[in-house]
Order: structure tokens, then sequence, then C-alpha cells
């Protein structure tokens, strides 16, 4: 076992919700989280899609906030074919991933792999790779792991609520 812990960082708490644009109006106007920025992830915006392991495509919209350093994630599938899919049919809405920042992305996987962990969903944004580890057994709910290029930035959002 490691003396020093592989996750250095809370990144992002991601929620499976039915209706986006619905949802970030709660957020808003009942708790005043956002402003909320949003993106569509599919074919045409995501390179490398991988889903348990094979290349496959999928798309979900997905709106983005800040509370303090952490970032807030709302995704509304647009196919039955992601996790958050799945995830919604099972379970309905609610808390689905945690991203966790890690201080070496390749030495993060390669440690996932050597303890059975896989990866379950996944792809390339705009240069921006992300992967989704299922640590459900030992953690209890699924990770997200980034790999961001230095000096990476977000593209301009599709459209943004308020």
């Amino acid at each position: 076992m490691a003396k020093e812990g592989i996750f250095n960082q809370v990144l992002q708490v991601a929620v499976v919700v039915k209706d986006l644009d619905e949802s970030m109006k709660n957020y808003w106007d009942k708790w005043g989280i956002g402003p909320w920025k949003v993106y569509t992830f599919d074919p045409n915006t995501v390179k490398d899609m991988i889903l348990r392991g094979k290349r496959e495509d999928y798309a979900m919209r997905l709106a983005l906030a800040e509370i303090g350093n952490v970032q807030w994630e709302l995704i509304q599938p647009l196919d039955d074919k992601s996790i958050y899919a799945e995830f919604l049919k099972e379970h309905g809405e609610g808390l689905h991933h945690v991203a966790l920042g890690v201080r070496n992305y390749e030495e993060a996987m390669e440690l996932a792999k050597e303890r059975g962990v896989g990866v379950i969903q996944g792809g390339t944004w705009f240069g921006f790779t992300y992967t989704y580890l299922d640590t459900r057994e030992d953690l209890a709910t699924i990770v997200e792991l980034y790999d961001q290029p230095e000096g990476w930035e977000f593209p301009e959002p599709e459209n943004t609520y308020p």
C-alpha cells in the first residue's frame, strides 16, 4: 500500500438528471447554484469514445457550475447506451460519480489496472481525456480521472443558464 494516497483533490461531483434544463433552473432558482455552462458530448465533439473497454458512441448534454473549488456537473443522457442512461434507468436521478485529481494520470491508470479496476466509460473532448473507473466495489462510487494537457482551457459553452 502506498504511503501517499493516489488521489489528491476533489474536482467534481456529478449528478445524473432526466431533464437538464429543468434541473439547472431548479438548482439556480431554489439554491442559487450556477451559473451553468452547457455542452453536448457526442461523436461530433468527443473522440475515442469507450464503453466497457470497447469503442462505442454515446451522447449526453451536461452543465457545469462551480461551488467553491469544486465543479458541480448535471448530466442528461441523450441515448440509452451510456453509463448515465443505465444509472437513470436503475436508480433514477442522483449522485453518479466523483472526479478526483491525481498527480500522474498514467500511474493512476496503471494502479487501477493492477488492482483489477476497469474502465467503464471514457473519451477525449477537445484534447481533454476523461476516464471513468469502476471503483464501486471499493469506494461505493464511480471515480472519474482526467488527463488534461497543460494549458488546456474549456471551449465556449453552447449555452448558459441563467
